[in-house]
């Protein structure tokens, strides 16, 4: 039996495949496929990841008083900065980039800090979270060779700290949207619209159940389609945005106006990119171990410069911060497709469906009940995604429990009290607001604190049982 091909780990290069001198055939990770099964592949990642892309644009238009015609633009915007970035990641050019099927989109940690740095500030408020976000972008892309030599001070027990925090976070907006969305209107809360959330979320669960394949992986998808055709004889949709909206367009550079700079909501920002970051970091590590190409301290640095990158393009574009999207991994475990190839086929399609604007205006007929139900699934899936990570956590080691009891004490305060902060100045407010910026910094702090500072006799098991399980579990990355 001929001896399978060997690929060393140290020509992980994320310049160039795997040299020739190294193996007489080229890495999966840097095979082209045929044209067809290269387009459906890709089309399969942006099925995985399409409703992840359009969330937090849905999540933060109406919260800062856009129209449902200004929200379908911006998520328009996003489709396409994602694509920007996925294909930043995959393809590259100098030291940017991993250069493995890796794909990004818009960011679920920084919607809760979005949404309050927007509040009651209407148009302005996205002026303000886009200045925000290039600078701290920008900051992120100097700090990247410094970061990336840090790996080992952000272990499970961080990473699955703040994915927990973040899905938590993000259910109430869910339960928000199951009862209408908005809390001034005669219906909300009513059963017609908690019914139909919980009709969609039924329809979730039973599609997931019975489908295989590709129409398992898009059954959320489905899910908001069905949902919708039952909503529109009940007349719960709205058809207004897709009235207006043209066949091609393109994202307009600073559609809303100039980015404004206000420090309050740059450091909240500066926070977000840091968790991002860290989400980034760990699923590179995950996802090197499953196409059997290590992500070494190269392929992390020009992986967050790609991250970092993208994330300063995309407010040019009327775009959010990028990081990576955690279940286009496990599909690339499910399918065995490795090719980064694949991946940048469909960074290219989410950029075409971004200057598609009635397509991005079809999501719009969507109503807030049947994306809640929905939201329910999506958001609960970070949450258990988090929960993943912290079982390989070793919190039977050290302190590492009293480190997630503490920043996830922390990080649940806006949430479960959300005046609890009411008496402190209003700038404070932008980064205390959020429980995942909190709980992030909370959990870094004490981590150093009990598992690096000191000289603890355990600190060194500790962090080496960490890291192997972040090493060895694809769940340490962030499901959008």
């Amino acid at each position: 039996m001929a001896a399978k091909p060997r690929f060393r780990k140290d020509t992980a290069d994320t310049s160039a495949p795997t040299p020739a001198s190294a193996s007489d055939e080229t890495h999966p990770v840097d095979q082209t496929l045929p044209p067809f099964k290269m387009f459906t592949s890709g089309l399969q990642h942006v099925a995985a990841m399409y409703a992840g892309v359009v969330a937090p644009p849905m999540i933060v238009g109406p919260a800062v008083g856009l129209n449902a015609r200004d929200t379908a633009f911006l998520m328009g915007a996003s489709l396409f900065t994602a694509g920007i970035a996925t294909l930043l990641q995959t393809i590259g050019f100098w030291k940017i980039g991993a250069r493995l099927p890796f794909v990004n989109g818009v960011s679920f940690a920084g919607v809760t800090p979005m949404v309050a740095i927007g509040r009651e500030r209407g148009a302005e408020g996205i002026s303000v979270i886009f200045g925000a976000i290039i600078v701290a972008s920008v900051l992120g892309f100097v700090l990247t060779p410094y970061f990336s030599k840090l790996v080992r001070f952000f272990p499970p027990v961080v990473t699955g700290t703040v994915i927990t925090l973040i899905g938590v976070s993000l259910l109430p907006v869910a339960f928000n949207w199951s009862q209408g969305g908005n809390a001034t209107a005669d219906d909300y809360g009513s059963m017609k619209n908690i019914g139909m959330a919980g009709l969609t979320l039924l329809i979730v669960l039973v599609l997931r159940k019975v489908l295989r394949g590709f129409l398992q992986q898009i059954a959320i998808l489905l899910g908001l389609v069905v949902g919708t055709l039952v909503a529109i004889p009940l007349n719960m949709t709205d058809f207004g945005a897709i009235k207006d909206a043209g066949l091609v367009g393109f994202p307009t550079p600073f559609h809303f106006g100039a980015p404004q700079f206000e420090i309050a909501a740059i450091i909240s920002m500066c926070i977000v990119m840091l968790v991002c970051m860290t989400e980034s970091t760990a699923d590179m590590l995950a996802l090197g171990k499953i196409v059997d190409r290590p992500a070494d301290e190269r392929v992390i640095e020009g992986g967050l410069r790609a991250d970092t990158l993208g994330s300063a393009i995309s407010p040019f574009f009327n775009g959010f911060m990028c990081s990576a999207f955690a279940q286009n991994i496990g599909l690339v475990a499910m399918t065995k497709v490795r090719s980064r190839f694949v991946v940048a086929a469909g960074g290219a399609i989410l950029i075409l469906l971004g200057l598609c604007p009635v397509l991005a205006s079809v999501i719009a007929l969507v109503p807030l009940p049947v994306l809640g139900g929905a939201g329910i699934v999506l958001f609960g899936s970070v949450a258990a995604s988090g929960i993943q990570t912290l079982a390989t956590a070793a919190l039977e080691k050290g302190e590492n429990a009293l480190i997630v009891a503490a920043a996830v004490g922390i990080g649940l305060i806006p949430i479960a009290a959300p005046q609890f902060y009411h008496a402190f100045p209003s700038d404070l407010l932008v980064v205390l607001d959020s429980g995942i910026s909190t709980g992030c910094v909370v959990a870094i702090v004490l981590n150093l604190a009990f598992n690096h500072w000191g000289g603890k006799g355990t600190s060194k098991s500790t962090d080496s049982s960490q890291e192997a399980g972040a090493a060895r579990t694809p769940a340490t990355a962030v499901p959008q």
